[in-house]
């Protein structure tokens, strides 16, 4: 395995890291219900998961040819940087929307 084959996980990991500073310093997510944000998390990467399954049995989705991913297959057509890369995806979605849910609430403007 050649470096240029960690890059889309290196990156992906660096994002979550800086999710996760984001989180840890404003307390958003994980560092404000650890409960509820894992609930949230798992429940979205495992519903996208399930579309992702739907997609490679319908010859929707394949792995495409590239050098920036590891080669590591969890299942036929589904690369290790998937699921993180649906982590990542749902993470950050959660942070924009408790985000944006406490400064509609700072001003008064949410129901």
């Amino acid at each position: 395995m050649q470096l240029q084959n960690l890059t889309y996980l290196a990156v992906i990991l660096f994002s979550l890291g800086g999710l996760t500073t984001l989180d840890v310093r404003h307390k958003v997510a994980f560092f404000a219900d650890a409960r509820a944000a894992a609930l949230a998390v798992l429940l979205g990467v495992a519903v996208l998961l399930g579309w992702d399954a739907v997609g490679i049995a319908l010859g929707i989705f394949f792995k495409g040819q590239t050098e920036l991913l590891t080669g590591v297959m969890l299942a036929p057509q589904l690369p290790l940087e998937e699921p993180l890369f649906l982590l990542l995806n749902c993470y950050t979605t959660l942070m924009v929307f408790e985000a944006v849910r406490r400064r509609l609430a700072k001003r008064g403007d949410a129901r």
